[in-house]
């Protein structure tokens, strides 16, 4: 590929991201949709909580559950995790389990999605059947779901959007108005981008890293059993592209992707991203979720429990668009990512490919957190030689975290970050 041609693609990417980030300046945002509201159905039992001292085996969970951020979250100081916690979580995922009335099929290669018209039409789908799912345990996490909603939003998203929250944040999902910031973030995505909020107890586990000891929440998707699907999707990213087709793939239990990046490990872990999961909710697997997690370790948080309870038999998404994460672009070697040691790197187009971006890069903080610019030049993406020097990585990279801060500034100006 031509310099020229190199540099007009990287050059489209750029205005990608611009456009995700200044959506107020596309005509195509002016007009906010309002009203849609619902109730999301049966409450969840205390996740900490063995089912069978406190449920008939067929009785759906009645306590209201929790709340929580984790899979390279941030702990209370701020610390960021990133990919170190990517390369230490999950490593009682290898240890083979099997679970009473819990199949063991395998299925290894990635899913393909069909493309030959056997689908329903889209104009035939009853998109109220799906939900894309957020969890909120603290401020800056509740702006970051704030800002993936509008973003599904803008995108036209079909799927239902749920958010699960704090209830001290607004007691009541029906206020109108509120003072409060965070109330006044509530109402702005039920009311503007048509998300259905869910009050919920925040649950702590006390474990070994104090990051991931509101983890659990996330898995409190699999109760929503007035959904079909539910894809739940962690905050710390950002969606680039719409991803409405996995409700309409073949019908499993739990899909995800592979933690692609644990593949460069010596030897390999195969391991599932909790970062995004696409799962059909169900009392039977909220009761399995519910009696893992009462057994959990103090190492064990969502990521752990997912793969000791589906590395097996959960079908396997693509990464390749479905979950990439920012420290690809910093990588020397990209096979793992490319699943092929031939194909050339261009980040340009692999920018334009991906869907789902999550930012880990550690030590480089979140980019809501504060970082200097010496921390920045310290992590950022060196430029490569070639027939001259090729600073694509950086500047995408680089511009990965200006949009976010840009996009973060739109949906939440008032937060003092």
């Amino acid at each position: 590929m031509s310099r020229r041609i190199r540099f007009l693609a990287l050059g489209l990417a750029l205005v990608a991201l611009l456009w995700i980030a200044f959506p107020s300046h596309r005509p195509d945002v002016a007009a906010a949709q309002g009203g849609w509201r619902g109730w999301l159905g049966p409450g969840g039992a205390s996740l900490g909580t063995d089912p069978d001292a406190t449920a008939a085996p067929d009785a759906k969970p009645q306590a209201a559950a929790a709340s929580s951020q984790h899979d390279e979250e941030d702990g209370a100081d701020g610390a960021p995790a990133g990919e170190e916690h990517d390369r230490a979580h999950g490593t009682h995922a290898e240890e083979e389990e099997e679970e009473e009335g819990h199949g063991t099929q395998t299925t290894d290669a990635a899913l393909v999605l069909p493309d030959d018209g056997s689908q329903a039409p889209l104009s035939d789908v009853d998109w109220s059947r799906f939900a894309y799912t957020q969890y909120v345990t603290d401020d800056a996490y509740l702006c970051n779901s704030v800002m993936i909603f509008e973003t599904l939003h803008r995108l036209g998203s079909n799927a239902s959007r749920v958010m699960m929250y704090p209830a001290a944040m607004l007691p009541d999902p029906a206020t109108e108005t509120a003072d409060e910031r965070n109330a006044r973030l509530l109402i702005k995505a039920r009311d503007e981008y048509g998300v259905d909020l869910v009050p919920i107890e925040v649950q702590r586990r006390v474990g070994n890293d104090e990051t991931w000891a509101d983890s659990y929440t996330k898995l409190l998707a699999f109760n929503q059993t007035q959904y079909d699907r539910v894809l739940a999707l962690d905050s710390d990213s950002v969606v680039l592209q719409p991803m409405d087709e996995l409700f309409l793939t073949p019908l499993c239990p739990v899909a995800m992707p592979r933690a692609y990046w644990l593949l460069r490990e010596d030897p390999p872990k195969r391991i599932l991203s909790s970062q995004l999961i696409l799962l059909q909710p169900s009392t039977v697997e909220f009761q399995r979720i519910i009696k893992k997690t009462a057994a959990a370790g103090s190492d064990d948080y969502d990521m752990e429990i997912v793969n000791d309870l589906y590395l097996d038999s959960a079908t396997v998404l693509p990464h390749r668009p479905y979950d990439m994460i920012t420290g690809e672009f910093r990588n020397q070697d990209h096979s793992a990512y490319l699943g092929s040691d031939r194909e050339e790197w261009d980040p340009a187009a692999v920018l334009r490919e991906v869907k789902f971006l999550h930012f880990s890069d550690w030590p480089y903080p979140k980019p809501w957190l504060y970082a200097t610019a010496s921390d920045r030049e310290q992590v950022q993406p060196a430029c490569v030689e070639q027939e001259q020097l090729d600073c694509a990585n950086r500047e995408i990279w680089n511009s990965v975290y200006d949009s976010f801060k840009a996009h973060r500034e739109t949906v939440c100006p008032d937060e003092n970050v």
